[in-house]
């Protein structure tokens, strides 16, 4: 029996699930000469939230992190987790952009492309596992594990066989969510390895507690590899400790031959890192069985709490987790990883605090049920369907394929701020937050967010009341301020109300405090302005607080009943909202940008004489 092979997530997964993704590239050189001496199968350090935490919290080039990782570790294989169709960002992109994208990936280092798609659609792998192989690297399909009246062993081993043939070098079993249980993972890893002739690996959560067992189980039924997390930063919503792996399998048959001390060495490197990063810490650090109830992955479940804290609802949490799953049935139980737990997480909380289910559908919703993401794993709920496309023609081919190519138009539009094509493939992933970090680049502005909050004075400063009265020409409205987020950011959200209509402001720290309406606008502005009450149909209103994304129509334009008339984000998600009848726009309180809230008119409709 060969012996168990180790992928250790330190580098990414571990601080992603327990950090926000925050560690910084110069944490991780000065250990890297250890890690490469362990002797690892491989190292994850790339992909997954990574880049986008570089690009919009850290300020560094994650191609360039890529590059120094790659000089750093010589001996080692680097590993990064890849979405797929949708590489690093959270929509399809076309395959001539995947292409690149893998492409440059494999020139600046990379060597194991770990790929998913979140419905297991293997259409939507078929280009990156090619560019993969085209490169010369280890592409590794991945099956996303979840539990479902249409999830069994049968359907995980038919994907098995066919990444096979679509050409794969391993197979990875991605329980995102710690929902396998010990003799389910001896079932699935046997029925596997007995129909596949590939090398297996288990990637598995801490979050139930279980993972330890399925470890021990996947490896007495023939699992190849495991990753796991170096202990100062396992357990909880990361992985089970590399040390603990590494001591059970000492002087057996599946002994991993690593040096037990020296990772243990390097396990106090990263306890004294992790302290840096103590106001980014999840919550969520502890065993916690809820997941296999509500099938939540424990890193969800810390967003909802971020999301619902936003809205002052944290007291909601647990009908949210209960609306999930029923979500998820209606949706054709897609598995909860990026982006479908993004997609139903937020329409859950969407159902709860509007207090009628499915009153608002988010764009993203609309576009899952209209196939864009790709093949449900089940038939979604028809009456749903209905309601959020309604005639729209359904797609039932490879969603890429109605994608024209990309990367030329995406050069143009980043122009000259894009000094080679990984600064392009930057803007790609991300357009606006890219493209800020590029003009930032170039204009040598590049701050990353700070790790501590500032010093505070040597006087602290008389606390501001919390509820009091102000007069703007000529009238009175009062404040009560609710809460406020926490000190130290770059933006700090303040909540309060103005004669009870909830509102909010996100202070930014530049050379003077500004006051803008989500981090929007560039000087001095009111969130919301006093707006009137809805009162009549013609009212166009939202039913719930976030963002202006997009104005469509403008006064004296002709709308229909049903017609989008404005675009909103909440909680990262978009919706539309429609005309409520058919008339003439007399009146537009909002512009993009702004910040609103339920209870505002947005928009006045004459009806039709």
């Amino acid at each position: 029996m060969p012996k168990i092979k180790i992928t250790d997530v330190i580098l990414r997964d571990a601080h992603q699930s327990l950090l926000a993704t925050r560690m910084r590239t110069e944490d991780m050189l000065p250990i890297c000469p250890k890690l490469d001496a362990i002797g690892y199968w491989s190292l994850e350090c790339w992909g997954g939230a990574t880049f986008d935490a570089c690009v919009r919290f850290l300020k560094e080039d994650p191609w360039e992190r890529l590059r120094k990782l790659r000089e750093a570790l010589p001996n080692t294989r680097l590993q990064m987790l890849l979405r797929g169709q949708n590489l690093l960002g959270y929509r399809h992109y076309s395959d001539d952009v995947v292409r690149a994208f893998v492409g440059r990936a494999a020139e600046n280092g990379m060597d194991v492309f770990r790929i998913f798609d979140a419905l297991n659609d293997l259409r939507n792998l078929r280009t990156a596992i090619e560019a993969t192989k085209a490169a010369g690297k280890h592409a590794q399909g991945t099956i996303c594990y979840t539990v479902s009246p249409v999830h069994d062993i049968p359907s995980f081993v038919k994907l098995g066989r066919e990444l096979a043939a679509m050409g794969c070098d391993s197979i990875a079993i991605k329980d995102m969510a710690g929902l396998l249980t010990p003799f389910v993972t001896a079932d699935l890893v046997k029925a596997l390895k007995d129909s596949v002739d590939l090398p297996l690996h288990l990637h598995s959560h801490a979050t139930s507690g279980l993972a330890e067992m399925c470890h021990l189980k996947a490896i007495e039924n023939g699992c190849d590899a495991i990753d796991t997390a170096i202990s100062a930063l396992a357990g909880g919503t990361s992985h089970p400790p590399t040390e603990s792996l590494v001591a059970a399998l000492r002087g057996t048959e599946y002994d991993t031959g690593l040096d037990l001390e020296a990772i243990q060495e390097i396990g106090m490197y990263f306890y004294q890192v992790r302290k840096k990063y103590h106001q980014f810490e999840s919550k969520f650090t502890g065993v916690d069985t809820r997941v296999q109830v509500n099938q939540v992955p424990g890193g969800m479940i810390s967003n909802l709490a971020n999301q619902l804290k936003e809205q002052n609802a944290l007291d909601r949490m647990s009908t949210v987790l209960e609306e999930i799953p029923r979500v998820r049935q209606d949706l054709g139980y897609p598995p909860l990883v990026t982006p479908t737990s993004q997609i139903v997480g937020t329409q859950a909380v969407f159902n709860v605090l509007t207090g009628k289910r499915y009153q608002t559908i988010t764009n993203e919703v609309k576009l899952y049920l209209q196939g864009r993401y790709g093949a449900p794993p089940a038939p979604v709920n028809p009456l749903l369907q209905q309601q959020a496309i309604g005639n729209e023609e359904m797609i039932d081919c490879r969603p890429a394929d109605l994608l024209k190519p990309e990367l030329n138009r995406l050069t143009q539009e980043i122009g000259s701020l894009a000094l080679s094509e990984d600064d392009v493939l930057t803007y790609a992933m991300f357009p606006e937050i890219g493209r800020t970090f590029l003009e930032q680049r170039a204009s040598g502005t590049l701050v990353p967010e700070p790790l501590e909050p500032p010093p505070r004075p040597s006087e602290p400063p008389k606390a501001a009341p919390t509820e009091f009265n102000i007069n703007v020409h000529g009238e009175t409205y009062h404040i009560k301020v609710t809460g406020a987020g926490h000190k130290g950011q770059a933006e700090r959200h303040f909540y309060f109300t103005i004669d009870d209509i909830p509102e909010e402001v996100v202070v930014e720290t530049l050379d003077e405090l500004v006051l803008t309406g989500g981090g929007a606008a560039s000087g001095p502005r009111a969130i919301s302005g006093k707006r009137p009450k809805p009162s009549r149909p013609g009212h166009v209103a939202t039913s719930m607080p976030g963002n202006i994304v997009e104005v469509l129509v403008k006064e004296g334009d002709t709308v229909i009943a049903g017609q989008p008339v404005i675009v909103t984000e909440a909680m990262k998600m978009e919706a539309e909202i429609q005309a409520p009848i058919t008339g003439t726009v007399t009146a537009v309180y909002v512009v993009k940008g702004d910040t609103v809230n339920p209870d505002e008119v947005l928009i006045e409709i004459s009806p039709t004489s």
